[in-house]
């Protein structure tokens, strides 16, 4: 969903004088932050899920049922927040489960065609709040029904198929608007919240082009000749994917630090496990994940900083949504070693990182703060500049949620919330079954990684090389990827263990 507040979003010309002030205040929040939550406990374990989905409406045309991509989800999203006012004030249990959280919370996304669900309240540590993952699941998609249109449904696939091939969209508009300016989609598309239309035009401005997005094509008997990618041209491809994400409370800080850097490694693995995505602009591509797309989709790097003018010293190697480019983890652990962050010329804001080391934060944690600090912050509101560092987040946020990692260290954003992770590669799936299993699961292997001090360390290159893997056609059953062979002292002694004798 991103970093939603109410006020003017300024554009790129205008919010260049206040660039550098959120950068430096931004560092000054999250100082300030680590100063209040250092010795932070949360005894409990809480956890919860975010489904994202979109909308579609079946026509008949020509007498033939047809099904276009329906931009009713702004509409739906303002009649299910005074359903759900009216349904808190009940405060009924819903799902048939004394733990469940009560009711379930609608968030926008960056398509008009977007919705996004979360339980209302946070998941506990029992083996009953597993039981509830898919309940509440599925509460969430008939209380959305109970707004559609005669002929929508609400579907969570990865991508509408056909988005960007003719006229896709119902009601129907044409493409090449303002800020996009895509040959493809119409700006439409995009949510009304000034946000996300801002954000789109920055990255486009920023970038001093049009993103461009390639997928490979695959070929069959019918491909012509010559063909061999899958073209688009906007952030709404990517930015209009949906996905299955995951965030757990950590215990505390190191707690979170581990988690972070071992969630890290299983990110490609999730993905291709997920994988769920084949089709884009009504063609079938040779990969079947949403990944790589929505990297592309919003990657606002300069000709410079993609090292297109032979210039290497300014260049940036990733996207500013990519897999992580450094673990976070304490050598003090046991498991983590230096030499496992082994990419070479990682990017880093070196002033940021001087100023943190210099207020006393380890050198690990003050690379990965200021290596997200090489971004510049792409939405600025002209009435939240100037505010309290001592309690206000929004300028660290501004960056740090715009850094679209595959897993997301969440420093406390008030008292009331510990440090959190979020696991952030899996691709959404077409039925609460399958979106419950995965997220189960990756709740499961989250507790087994803390319980057993599972130690999953790879060369973080290792890791990018798994993304690519996973972005390989059915990598999940034709290829192999990097796994360590020794998880940890607590897995030896297991198995070391004789089975006993009854």
């Amino acid at each position: 969903m991103g970093f939603l507040v109410k006020g003017k979003p300024l554009s790129w010309k205008q919010s260049e004088k206040h660039r550098a002030y959120v950068r430096e205040h931004g560092i000054t929040q999250f100082l300030n932050i680590l100063k209040k939550n250092q010795g932070r406990e949360d005894l409990d374990f809480l956890w919860g899920d975010e489904v994202e989905g979109f909308l579609v409406k079946t026509e008949i045309k020509d007498g033939k049922k047809a099904v276009k991509l329906s931009l009713n989800g702004a509409e739906i999203l303002q009649k299910l927040e005074v359903a759900e006012a009216e349904a808190e004030k009940e405060a009924e249990e819903k799902a048939g489960c004394g733990t469940c959280p009560p009711s379930v919370i609608f968030h926008p996304e960056y398509g008009r065609f977007m919705i996004e669900t979360t339980p209302s309240g946070p998941y506990g540590g029992y083996t009953r709040d597993l039981r509830c993952v898919e309940a509440n699941m599925r509460v969430r998609r008939e209380k959305i029904k109970k707004f559609t249109k005669p002929g929508e449904i609400y579907s969570t696939m990865t991508t509408y198929p056909l988005m960007g091939d003719g006229d896709f969209a119902t009601p129907s508009y044409k493409p090449n608007g303002p800020v996009a300016k895509s040959q493809y989609v119409p700006d439409e598309l995009i949510n009304p919240h000034p946000r996300f239309a801002t954000l789109t035009e920055n990255i486009r401005t920023r970038r001093g082009s049009k993103v461009d997005i390639r997928v490979p094509l695959f070929k069959d008997k019918n491909t012509k000749k010559g063909e061999s990618q899958i073209h688009m041209d906007a952030m709404a491809f990517g930015m209009g994917c949906c996905c299955l994400q995951v965030t757990f409370l950590a215990r505390n800080l190191e707690e979170a630090r581990n988690l972070y850097d071992h969630l890290a490694v299983l990110g490609p693995i999730m993905l291709s496990l997920s994988a769920a995505t084949p089709f884009y602009r009504g063609r079938v591509a040779d990969t079947d994940v949403r990944w790589s797309v929505i990297s592309q989709s919003v990657d606002d790097r300069t000709p410079s900083e993609r090292g297109e003018n032979g210039d290497k010293s300014q260049k940036i190697a990733k996207s500013r949504y990519d897999s992580i480019s450094c673990y976070i983890g304490e050598e003090s652990s046991g498991y983590f070693k230096s030499k496992y962050n082994d990419l070479e010329d990682l990017e880093y804001d070196k002033k940021t990182y001087e100023r943190l080391v210099k207020e006393g934060v380890d050198k690990v944690l003050a690379k990965h703060v200021s290596h997200l600090w090489i971004r510049d912050p792409l939405v600025i509101y002209e009435n939240r500049i100037e505010i309290d560092d001592s309690k206000d987040v929004d300028h660290f946020e501004n960056i740090q949620s715009t850094n679209w990692q595959s897993v997301r260290f969440k420093p406390p954003p008030s008292d009331k919330i510990g440090w959190r992770v979020e696991f952030r590669t899996m691709e959404v799936q077409i039925t609460d079954f399958e979106n419950a299993a995965f997220t189960v699961f990756i709740a499961l292997v989250s507790r087994a990684i803390l319980a057993f001090r599972l130690n999953l360390y790879i060369p973080i290159s290792k890791v990018d090389e798994n993304m690519k893997t996973a972005h390989k056609r059915e990598s999940v059953t034709k290829e192999k990827f990097f796994w360590r062979q020794s998880l940890g002292n607590t897995v030896k002694a297991h198995m070391a263990k004789k089975p006993s004798i009854i």
